[in-house]
């Protein structure tokens, strides 16, 4: 926490900043500079470290910082200093042109502020500057000293041109060395007093620096003689342009970056107000100093996104009531006695949860969640009978038609002997039997409609919905989950996801939703025998699966990429397709399908159909078919180039066989040799539950593996991450409490948090 620094001491500092103010900001009020001078006052100094970093500024900024200070120190008010618009261009900097320009904007960097938010992917410690003498080799090391010899000569291939440097200080001399950058031999020629930051490496006669970095002012130093950061590129830009121009951002406009946490919010949490945060993020003074410039920076980010998810939450409750729901109690009891099984405790539970909800005057807003066969399905169809009972009307949007086609014949299985009419339309559907069914909905005769985004399109009517259910909810974005609640008046709404995600990511991309979850499989639903495979018995896999067919059964092969790749070492499926349908299984080669993503809709639709019934034998996929297809009759589930996937992911893919009543497998082969990542396959074999395969995900592989690469990019992090719990917990609490005390964030040192949110829920990935 920071704290406020000791009388005496704010005293001497509001004398020592006066004295500045009236030598032009010159860093003369002290001997050795006020940067010096703070970091010999020890511990106590509280806010005052913020002027840890003054020596190594500019006038015109150290103005800004010393009039900051004061401010808070309580001196009497200055003129304030000139503000800088951080929305500016980055052209407005010195040597950024519309060449620069164009670069810049390849890293999304358009602005001022786009380039301070630009954070660094590691750091270099070049803060160890020592004598020549001092300097070993294998450290990395800053020395200054003066160029007494330099030379440009060819190398004794003739391909390159070698510049060697002679730097000598009073204890000794070292040798610095770089490779085709001539003018180097110009630039630094007879120069004295100049700081060489980079490892020390045994040399043949002597120890040397090779590809340096340089300092020409070692007042002021950005390259060495510090912790360098080192930022993400693009083509034509160096890590030297792009630091000369963050020192230059940094100095002129850190002070005028907005700060959306109050003074109250950053002593609570021990946080760096924004414009410490923005220089030690770039130019830290050291690793705690930049490890707390990251924290404060994760966690306003998370706290922005929280805040965010919350008012899009309360917007949806808020915005028009809810249609509570009577719920029948004999009804229910039709429903429960009718089911061929008893409910698991997990489903029970699922069910209470959503009618509870659904009693409510306000709008369900619930995400039920469980593995592949955890019975989700079942859960929908007890709150769709629920709603219908009290004379709504309900619908459920599937990615697929498949997918949209199994729920079907799910539902009117279930509902059906209950006088609940379910009805399904997809774009496969005729037009004119679409618009009868739609006059039937629209007159209240269809109790439940089941489809594709075909229910969501402009002709689509209904008398009463109230209850929408979304399968495999990631797949839709926010704007079509509202398209299927704009049928209904503020109809309730049930998403459901078959992918596992623990409860540190599901308080991140479901924050705006309750949570229900499903962790048992229901009884006698058949554990799928997983084995790992290595590439040298790939034959003994085929031959398995040449007589899981010959027994009637089908099964699947997946390979991780569509097409072959120069840049990824991979098997890929349309050629895999090719080679299995010559060779291993060339008499088969009719009941061999194949199925990807770049396939059109239609195309995709025909695979899946013919695979679910029994036209096709083995069907040669990506991942594709990891939601939204249901063979009980495929038996084999042989993932190729396992490696490449995520255990989330293949327990996904693992679960579309066992299915029926044979038993079932899933082999993971492997192409890879080394030792961890083939015990990480192995974790398959003993490990059954999806939650905790995601978990381990999360910890070995990243977000990305757990709920998919386009979902976690759509994050838009830049510095938070979704594994970071204690932040994420401690975020979500502080937006309840600000959502509590002020819900519209209208208070005056909300403001800048509410202007930050609304930014966030403009951007495309809200929409």
């Amino acid at each position: 926490m920071t704290a406020d620094p000791e009388p005496a001491l704010a005293r001497k500092a509001r004398r020592l900043l006066e004295a500045e103010a009236a030598a032009g900001f010159d860093d003369s009020s002290t001997t050795g500079g006020l940067s010096r001078w703070v970091a010999g006052q020890g511990d106590g100094v509280g806010s005052l470290a913020r002027l840890s970093q003054y020596s190594r500024l500019r006038p015109r900024t150290r103005e800004d910082l010393a009039r900051a200070v004061l401010a808070d120190l309580g001196a009497p008010a200055a003129p304030p200093a000139r503000a800088r618009d951080v929305g500016a261009p980055v052209t407005v900097l010195p040597g950024v042109g519309p060449t620069a320009q164009k670069r810049l904007a390849a890293l999304d960097i358009r602005t001022v502020g786009d380039l301070l938010y630009h954070r660094p992917r590691r750091y270099i410690d070049h803060s160890s500057v020592v004598p020549i003498a001092e300097a070993e080799p294998g450290r990395e090391v800053t020395v200054i000293g003066d160029v007494v010899e330099i030379r440009a000569r060819p190398s004794r291939s003739g391909r390159v041109r070698v510049v060697e440097a002679a730097i000598a200080d009073e204890t000794g001399q070292i040798l610095a060395v770089w490779f085709n950058q001539v003018y180097l031999a110009k630039t630094l020629r007879g120069r004295r007093n100049v700081a060489f930051a980079g490892r020390v490496e045994s040399a043949a006669y002597d120890r040397q620096l090779t590809s340096p970095e340089y300092e020409l002012d070692v007042h002021r130093m950005v390259h060495a003689g510090r912790l360098v950061p080192v930022y993400p590129l693009t083509r034509g830009l160096s890590q030297r342009q792009l630091r000369r121009w963050m020192a230059l951002a940094v100095d002129d406009y850190a002070n005028d970056v907005p700060e959306s946490l109050s003074a109250a919010h950053r002593r609570a949490h021990g946080l760096p107000d924004i414009a410490t945060a923005i220089r030690n993020l770039h130019f830290p003074v050291d690793a705690v100093a930049q490890e707390a410039a990251a924290r404060r920076l994760a966690f306003e980010e998370l706290l922005v996104y929280q805040l965010a998810i919350l008012r899009r939450r309360q917007t949806w409750r808020e915005s028009q009531p809810g249609r509570p729901v009577k719920i029948h109690r004999d009804a229910l009891t039709a429903f429960g006695g009718q089911l061929p099984f008893k409910l698991t405790d997990g489903q029970r539970v699922a069910v209470v949860d959503i009618l509870n909800d659904l009693r409510r005057d306000r709008p369900m807003s619930r995400l039920l969640q469980g593995d592949v066969g955890s019975g989700k399905t079942v859960v929908a169809a007890g709150a769709l009978h629920a709603i219908v009972g009290d004379g709504w009307q309900g619908a459920i949007m599937a990615p697929t038609e498949v997918l949209a086609e199994q729920h079907t014949a799910t539902l009117r299985d279930l509902l059906t002997p209950l006088g609940v009419r379910v009805e399904l339309v997809t774009g496969s559907v005729p037009a004119g039997e679409k618009r009868r069914l739609w006059r039937e909905v629209e007159r209240g005769d269809v109790h439940v409609v089941v489809g594709t985004q075909a229910i969501i399109q402009r002709s689509a009517r209904f008398a009463r919905l109230n209850l929408a259910v979304v399968d495999e909810q990631h797949r839709f974005g926010v704007q079509q989950r509202g398209e299927i609640r704009a049928k209904g008046y503020n109809p309730h709404l049930l998403a459901m996801s078959a992918t596992p995600i623990p409860r540190t990511l599901a308080l991140t991309v479901y924050g705006d939703l309750d949570v229900s979850v499903l962790r048992e499989l229901p009884r006698g639903r058949q554990r799928i025998k997983t084995s790992f495979v290595p590439a040298h018995r790939r034959g003994d896999a085929y031959a398995f699966i040449r007589k899981q067919v010959a027994d009637g059964r089908q099964a699947f092969i997946v390979f991780p990429i569509i097409e072959e790749s120069d840049s990824l070492n991979a098997r890929a499926a349309t050629a895999e397709h090719k080679r299995l349908t010559r060779g291993a299984f060339a008499d088969l080669a009719d009941d061999v399908g194949l199925l990807h993503g770049r396939m059109g809709a239609a195309a995709k639709e025909r695979a899946m159909r013919s695979f679910r019934d029994g036209q096709i034998k083995i069907l040669v996929s990506t991942s594709v078919i990891e939601v939204g297809i249901d063979v009980p009759n495929a038996t084999v589930m042989l993932i190729e180039g396992a490696e490449r996937f995520g255990l989330a992911q293949l327990h996904q893919l693992r679960g579309r066989v066992g299915r029926g009543d044979h038993p079932s497998y899933c082999l993971l082969m492997s192409e890879t040799t080394d030792a961890t990542e083939n015990a990480r396959l192995r974790t398959l074999q003993t490990v059954y539950d999806g939650f905790t395969l995601a978990e381990r995900d999360l910890e070995l592989r990243g977000p990305g593996d757990v709920i998919g690469t386009r979902q976690s990019g759509a994050l838009g992090f830049r510095f938070a991450t979704v594994t970071d719990l204690d932040t994420i917990q401690s975020a979500r609490s502080d937006a309840e409490a600000l959502v509590r005390s002020d819900p519209g964030l209208v208070q005056s040192e909300h403001k800048p948090l509410a202007a930050a949110v609304a930014q966030l829920l403009e951007r495309n990935e809200w929409n």
